[in-house]
């Protein structure tokens, strides 16, 4: 497999989890975004040297956290010298509500991989659109252009949908062998 890193961050741990559910899938690593937005030096290399960088934030007030926005503007250094290009990205956010304007977040992801002159990778899963499907179903928000994930405000880490954590998996996993094929 690819050389993966997922980056992302967390305020309440519910986007850590979706985020480690991702680094498994990929078998990548996981960078943490700190509290002020800032990463090491070290998980900058980390970030350089990968094949495919997947970009974590939850969703708030219809966007990324400050503190991911603030990491989106310290990546303009190696936007300049075009570090990322042509490394394959994905994306995923997470919110309170079934909407919250994840759509939002998701594109200035993708807007994000795309300034750096990355591929960036859909989903891939059809939604969970019967019926008979509740929110344990993969996909079962109806994501095409990355991964949502839904946690209810002050739900516990276990109370997370098992749905939403399967399809984050797999996505990890699709990001991770589109990179090797691409890569190969």
């Amino acid at each position: 497999m690819a050389k993966t890193v997922v980056v992302y961050h967390s305020g309440y741990g519910h986007t850590k989890r979706l985020a480690e559910a991702v680094a498994e899938g990929a078998a990548a690593e996981l960078i943490a975004i700190d509290a002020e937005g800032n990463l090491s030096d070290a998980d900058w290399e980390k970030l350089s040297a990968a094949d495919a960088i997947i970009f974590g934030s939850p969703t708030y007030m219809g966007n990324v956290s400050w503190q991911f926005k603030k990491f989106a503007d310290a990546s303009s250094k190696i936007w300049f010298r075009h570090g990322w290009k042509d490394k394959v990205f994905g994306g995923f956010t997470n919110s309170g509500s079934v909407n919250g304007d994840k759509q939002v977040t998701l594109i200035y992801l993708q807007t994000l991989a795309l300034q750096h002159g990355g591929l960036w990778v859909s989903l891939g899963i059809l939604p969970a659109s019967a019926k008979t499907n509740t929110r344990e179903d993969i996909n079962w928000l109806g994501a095409f252009g990355g991964l949502f994930g839904r946690t209810p405000s002050g739900a516990e880490l276990d109370e997370m949908s098992s749905g939403d954590l399967e399809t984050a998996k797999l996505y990890g996993k699709r990001v991770a062998e589109i990179a090797g094929k691409y890569r190969a």
